[in-house]
């Protein structure tokens, strides 16, 4: 059995992957923060993702690392740059010098995000980030590739569209991006078993309305159960971004008029 550090398991997107993923792999939990109580199969590590030198101690034995912990959504630069730029770097380096042999970054539809809704993209699309937290997942992106050609760390950055709690869509965007739990969970395992060198996947389920066409998920060997659809009728169409056209024109929805007006 593969052992897999995940870390920023403490959080929404760690939760829903520990409750598929501890069957299949022993799991190293990393958080800033405590995390208890533990399953049959988990150890948990608290420690700064900062932090180099705690990094490459608890990566010792681990196979994969799935990188979930940084700042979770827009936020000043000063958080961005330390958590999600500097933060993922020294994550990255410590798996390489470890012998991790594969890594998985939690990337985002943020990274694309001003690209129109009548759009329908490729992962190898050009990259148009809403925020300094999607410029931030570009970055990641681009470190990964980089470390997978120079120095053999083989990784997927998936561009994950909308994980929420409870795991149904909210609003009548999320019907494009909506990413249940168990698509989530079979996506992380695809990205850690496939034999692929670098690569960049969409995180959606198999929804109708979808902006992004899955070729680097299907790679991957992923098959996407659900789709969100199903709850169109409680939406209508009527969109929670309604007298925003910004927000209404682009896929990052009200990511992309933060701070500039509508």
């Amino acid at each position: 059995m593969k052992t897999v550090m995940i870390t920023g398991a403490a959080g929404l997107v760690g939760g829903a992957l520990r409750k598929h993923l501890g069957a299949h792999y022993r799991l190293v939990l990393l958080d800033r923060v405590a995390i208890a109580p533990l399953a049959e199969g988990e150890t948990a590590v608290q420690c700064d993702i900062r932090d180099g030198a705690a990094l490459l101690a608890a990566m010792q034995g681990v196979d994969a690392v799935v990188h979930l912990a940084g700042e979770p959504t827009e936020a000043a630069w000063d958080a961005i740059r330390e958590a999600n730029i500097e933060g993922c770097y020294q994550t990255v380096e410590a798996a390489r010098l470890a012998g991790v042999r594969r890594f998985v970054f939690a990337s985002s539809n943020h990274a694309i995000g001003y690209h129109l809704r009548t759009e329908t993209l490729d992962p190898d699309c050009t990259t148009r980030p809403d925020t300094r937290y999607g410029l931030s997942k570009v970055f990641g992106e681009a470190l990964l590739s980089l470390y997978a050609d120079k120095f053999g760390l083989t990784s997927v950055s998936l561009r994950i569209g909308t994980v929420l709690n409870p795991d149904a869509p909210r609003e009548l965007r999320h019907l494009s991006t909506w990413l249940s739990h168990r698509d989530l969970a079979q996506l992380v395992r695809c990205s850690i078993e496939a034999d692929i060198h670098y690569e960049i996947a969409w995180g959606v389920s198999a929804n109708t309305r979808k902006w992004w066409r899955d070729r680097s998920a299907e790679r991957l060997g992923y098959r996407p159960q659900d789709n969100a659809e199903a709850f169109a009728a409680q939406f209508g169409e009527i969109d929670a971004a309604a007298g925003n056209p910004v927000a209404l024109a682009h896929q990052g929805g009200v990511f992309c008029s933060w701070e500039r007006g509508r």
